[in-house]
């Protein structure tokens, strides 16, 4: 940048990206200079040197900005785990699969993991019909990442949510973490609704004498 730069002449990009050409690097100091910004080498690879004119200050605080911008918007990738048994009971099962449901909502991944014993290892088909009937019933919310298959005593698939699930998770996220408007002069409060009044009492008719 500027007098660190060691090339004998450059090729100048002006501030908002004009061609400028090739010019000596004096010449290229002085525009600099005339104008109150760096000279920037962005491509010291080229013959000659690419180099641009710009407020290189502005310039890395605004890439430290767009950096932390995008580590904010990048969304951790978290995976759950959800552990049944092959001939798990009808009300557990639903219980289990309100779970899967809950995380996949919130934008989770979830591994579920069959687990056998004793006998039950003689019977894999009961954990692949239960993992696809899980599969099945939280198709709308997510899809088949990883098939079901053996691990030891255990049977695992892995369940990821579509898109639209996981942008509807980070959008509920974001809402619930921007704190509530303030109220402002001039906001008008919403008036109750007054309650409906009391009919009159009838007044006893007097026959006249």
């Amino acid at each position: 940048m500027n007098e660190q730069i060691r090339a004998r002449e450059v090729r100048l990009v002006g501030p908002e990206g004009e061609q400028v050409g090739i010019v000596p690097l004096e010449r290229a100091l002085q525009l600099a200079a005339d104008v109150d910004l760096d000279l920037v080498e962005v491509a010291p690879m080229a013959r000659p040197p690419v180099c641009k004119l710009m407020d290189f200050g502005k310039f890395k605080y605004e890439s430290a900005l767009k950096a932390r911008e995008a580590r904010r918007n990048q969304q951790q990738t978290v995976i759950k785990e959800m552990k049944l048994r092959p001939k798990i009971d009808p009300h557990d099962y639903q219980t289990k699969k309100g779970h899967v449901v809950r995380f996949l909502k919130a934008g989770d991944k979830v591994k579920v993991t069959i687990m056998f014993r004793g006998r039950e290892q003689s019977r894999p088909e009961l954990g692949f019909r239960l993992l696809r009937r899980l599969s099945e019933e939280i198709s709308e919310l997510g899809f088949v990442e990883a098939s079901p298959k053996q691990d030891g005593r255990n049977m695992i698939m892995v369940l990821a949510p579509h898109r639209a699930t996981k942008v509807a998770a980070a959008e509920a996220a974001a809402a619930s973490a921007r704190p509530p408007r303030e109220a402002r002069e001039g906001d008008v409060a919403e008036a109750a609704p007054a309650a409906p009044a009391a009919p009159a009492a009838p007044v006893a008719e007097t026959a006249a004498e």
